[in-house]
């Protein structure tokens, strides 16, 4: 079955210095090479354009991510100032640009852009050969330098932002803040000028403060990338039931995060990156599994009263790769497991197609524009 993932940070490869374009085994035992800011390990990596190719992925919400280093945030190692997050975001946009240029990839624009790609994986038998769909999101307004910049990144295929993503961002308050802090003084106008370019809104990764004073004013449409469910998980980095309702009655739709301290409480601790503690301590890979993933994704499906609002969220490689994965999970391929387990629940075949694509693409379908 063919998957939509809800969230790919794919860019950080510019950052963590990967050769996506390699199969992922190749990608795993590569040459290393010290990378800056960082301390994932390659050979945990769960996603190169190969590997999704072979796990029938055939689009993604990729994200360009960029954090500043402001004073006591939990992001650490980012650029210093609004201006070189513009630089390093147009980074990540540039090797976005060079595998579609190469084939490898194509950037998903407009609505009859994934009209023609699905159309095209659904009727081809090998997925070999075809370029790997992206829809482009920035995850944190940080490379944003002026709320009208944003139309140069519309311009350059951006067609989904998130306010925040760990700490203070330039326009709001995201997650490992405390939920209390909500926009800041340009956020307003940020969100005005993506309500006049048609764009998207992520509210993914967005202190509840932030999130409930943006849907005051942003009236365009909402997604959650990679996102869990407060009333199974305590923790800021989930959302409550309003929240997810709110995304649910625009027409919205929640990817559910892979992400193994967001999947269960079963673990008696509410992890936030403001602690010094490694998470991985806490929330060990082998307590973890895809029945987690599929409670959330059960739990949005029972809110909605439908299954046309839940989806996969991966989060993939953004949670560090494998290690911080559920344990049956050791590559984006594995999301095909998904359906099994749906399936045993009772879901339907066009609920199962639902989650594992359909609703992504129905999304996007309706409110990506009608040209480029």
């Amino acid at each position: 079955m063919l998957i939509i993932d809800g969230d790919y940070p794919m860019g950080l490869a510019v950052r963590l210095n990967r050769d996506l374009k390699l199969p992922i085994e190749e990608v795993r035992t590569a040459r290393r090479i010290k990378a800056r800011g960082t301390g994932w390990d390659d050979s945990g990596t769960m996603a190169s354009l190969p590997e999704m190719r072979r796990g029938k992925v055939a689009a993604a919400l990729a994200k360009v991510v960029v954090d500043i280093d402001y004073p006591n945030s939990p992001i650490q190692g980012g650029p210093r100032t609004r201006e070189l997050a513009y630089a390093a975001g147009m980074g990540q946009l540039a090797l976005y640009r060079v595998h579609e240029a190469q084939g490898e990839a194509k950037i998903l624009r407009t609505r009859n852009d994934i009209i023609d790609h699905m159309k095209t994986w659904s009727e081809t038998e090998s997925s070999d050969e075809l370029p790997v769909g992206f829809i482009l999101g920035l995850e944190g307004t940080d490379p944003i330098v002026w709320p009208e910049q944003v139309h140069e990144w519309y311009e350059g295929g951006i067609r989904v932002i998130s306010i925040g993503h760990y700490g203070v961002a330039t326009y709001g308050h995201g997650t490992g803040t405390g939920m209390e802090g909500g926009l800041l003084p340009e956020g307003p106008a940020l969100l005005r000028e993506m309500d006049s370019l048609g764009m998207i809104l992520d509210v993914t990764h967005t202190s509840d403060t932030t999130v409930r004073q943006s849907l005051d004013i942003f009236q365009g449409p909402l997604l959650a990338s990679h996102q869990n469910c407060r009333a199974l998980v305590p923790g800021e980095r989930q959302q409550p039931d309003d929240i997810l309702k709110a995304v649910i009655d625009r027409g919205g739709v929640i990817g559910a995060s892979m992400d193994t301290w967001m999947l269960t409480d079963r673990f008696e601790k509410d992890w936030s990156m403001q602690k010094e503690e490694a998470r991985r301590d806490y929330f060990p890979r082998d307590a973890v599994t895809l029945e987690d993933v599929v409670d959330h994704i059960d739990y949005v499906c029972q809110l909605a009263g439908n299954s046309l609002h839940a989806a996969i969220g991966g989060d993939t490689d953004g949670q560090g790769g494998a290690e911080g994965a559920p344990a049956d999970v050791d590559t984006i391929a594995d999301y095909q497991k998904i359906a099994g387990i749906l399936e045993r629940r009772g879901y339907g075949e066009s609920d199962v197609a639902n989650v594992m694509h359909h609703n992504w693409q129905r999304f996007f379908e309706t409110h990506l524009p009608s040209a480029g």
